[in-house]
């Protein structure tokens, strides 16, 4: 599992992409995960899916809620990842109303998810695999600190404790 210290691994996640701009075409668009972190405070928290209770009732609306407040603490971009496909990632985002604060970004093979160590196998109950709920404030692609959920918790990983750590960073 990755740990604070450690470096983000390479690939990219994929985002879509509503109003095309910035050398982005409409729809999905792929984000190599080094280059789209260098330099950049990043506070990155992941979850097992899209639409699912906790995710869609507590963690995405933390930080839509406290994105201004990150972002005053220093950060620069705040990164949703979910093993869903980018088209329901957009989906999701438009109803959890995250432009401009949270971006959306797709993991659809798990290979992120499976690169930082974060598996969550739900594949006995018809989900497949997915990630661990988490977050981490990531500086040029560094990990700076690191919460992990235990499973079916969310205790750690939400805006709040991520924006304490942001703060004292």
């Amino acid at each position: 599992m990755i740990k604070v210290g450690d470096k983000l691994p390479a690939g990219s996640l994929q985002e879509f992409i509503e109003v095309e701009g910035e050398g982005c075409s409409l729809g999905p668009n792929s984000f190599d995960i080094e280059k789209a972190t260098a330099g950049k405070t990043v506070a990155i928290f992941a979850l097992p899916g899209a639409f699912t209770p906790t995710c869609s009732a507590q963690h995405v609306p933390g930080y839509v809620a406290q994105a201004d407040e990150l972002k005053a603490a220093g950060v620069d971009e705040i990164w949703c990842v979910s093993v869903n496909d980018a088209f329901v990632m957009g989906a999701w985002g438009r109803d959890q109303k995250t432009a401009g604060k949270v971006r959306m970004m797709a993991d659809g093979s798990a290979a992120f998810t499976q690169a930082v160590g974060l598996v969550f196998d739900l594949t006995a109950k018809g989900f497949g695999v997915r990630s661990q709920r988490y977050s981490m404030l990531v500086k040029d692609g560094v990990v700076k600190a690191l919460n992990v959920e235990a499973p079916g918790k969310f205790e750690v990983s939400d805006a709040a404790t991520l924006l304490s750590q942001a703060k004292a960073a």
